[in-house]
């Protein structure tokens, strides 16, 4: 199982955009510096928690201070930025990056920033499936293009001014051929979207923010997608995410990674809950469906969610909801805000020099 590193990120108010950056970069460094696969890096546009407005940007600033580690946007917000961008631009930082980039790819959640383009009333879902197509298919073709894909809003070619001699009118490709890996972040239970994925060999990411039996829904279905294109799955292909937080002792575990009033952990979950219940999507934190609203408090959503403890107990609790779950590829580790940089990083360090050594050698003595 390799271990991958994911952040939003989620800041509290009254940091300075200057520092919380540059923590979030910090983070990413130290990931690579620990041996971690690779990181996923969100946006948003008018979030003030969620700082960074565009991965691909901040993405690029990391490129010279890591080695190994694969630079993934967690996602790029594909409803909010023309595909001809999309595609050219990580092309680029593909290259940049000496093929260490991945495509994740998301329609665009946040509200507020759909209202602020002009694109609120749209449906971003279905730009989304759109822009990807578009995507694609300007990595697999040559010039003029001639993209004119069928009930597709985007219509792209270079036709009328494309000049081979001159070198204009040709859209560049990416380092990786046929291209970068492509990971779609998964929400809902049950998605459909996932099935899709399966087709079209992206590879599912599962939001840390979703229980385990909603989590366990993904795999038949990117199974199912899989079976459709004529393709056997591969566990190796799906990533889950957690929240995790470990250290030496168990005391300060459970009071930074659940009770004290500080806690990172406690302020993300707090501002989930907040915004889940605002768009109507509790049942993400519902055991069941039926599940009255009012039992979805903060400490049971903790109590589902947190993954916390000395190593020991955290790898128990790994291989415990892998068990639940199913087999994957990756645990994805949700970086939160550093309130106690000194546990922060000692909890990326276990979970890096500890945990997963220990989780992998668990597995393989159960072959």
């Amino acid at each position: 199982m390799r271990l991958g590193y994911s952040a939003m990120p989620l800041h509290p108010l009254g940091r300075t955009w200057a520092e919380t950056l540059q923590e979030d970069r910090e983070a990413v460094i130290l990931a690579d510096s620990l041996g971690f696969h690779d990181a996923f890096i969100g946006e948003h546009l008018t979030d003030q928690h969620e700082n960074i407005t565009n991965s691909l940007l901040f993405l690029a600033t990391l490129i010279s201070d890591t080695q190994h580690i694969r630079l993934a946007t967690g996602t790029t917000n594909l409803s909010q930025q023309h595909p001809v961008l999309v595609a050219a631009n990580s092309a680029m930082f593909d290259h940049l990056s000496n093929g260490r980039f991945i495509l994740g790819i998301s329609p665009g959640a946040l509200t507020s920033d759909a209202e602020a383009l002009g694109i609120l009333n749209e449906d971003r879902n279905g730009i989304f499936a759109e822009a990807i197509d578009v995507i694609t298919k300007i990595w697999e073709l040559d010039p003029p293009y001639s993209i004119d894909l069928p009930n597709n809003r985007f219509k792209v070619t270079t036709e009328t001014t494309v000049d081979l001699d001159l070198g204009v009118g040709i859209m560049p490709k990416p380092l990786q051929r046929p291209r970068p890996e492509i990971v779609g972040t998964v929400v809902a239970p049950f998605s459909k979207g996932v099935i899709a994925m399966g087709r079209r060999d992206f590879h599912p990411l599962s939001a840390n923010f979703l229980l385990p039996q909603w989590v366990a829904t993904h795999w038949p279905n990117y199974v199912q997608g899989k079976q459709a294109a004529g393709q056997v799955a591969d566990p190796a292909d799906w990533r889950v995410a957690r929240t995790v937080f470990v250290a030496d002792d168990p005391a300060v575990a459970r009071a930074y990674g659940r009770d004290y009033e500080n806690s990172p952990y406690r302020f993300y979950y707090s501002q989930m809950l907040k915004k889940m219940r605002k768009l109507g999507r509790l049942e993400l934190f519902k055991t069941d469906r039926d599940q009255p609203d009012e039992q979805v408090t903060l400490d049971h959503v903790l109590d589902k969610l947190v993954i916390t403890g000395t190593p020991d107990s955290v790898t128990e609790q790994i291989l415990a909801f892998r068990e639940e779950i199913g087999e994957f590829g990756e645990l994805v580790y949700a970086g939160l805000d550093w309130v106690d940089p000194r546990l922060a990083r000692r909890s990326m360090e276990l979970m890096a020099q500890k945990v997963m050594p220990d989780v992998n050698a668990a597995l393989d003595a159960a072959k």
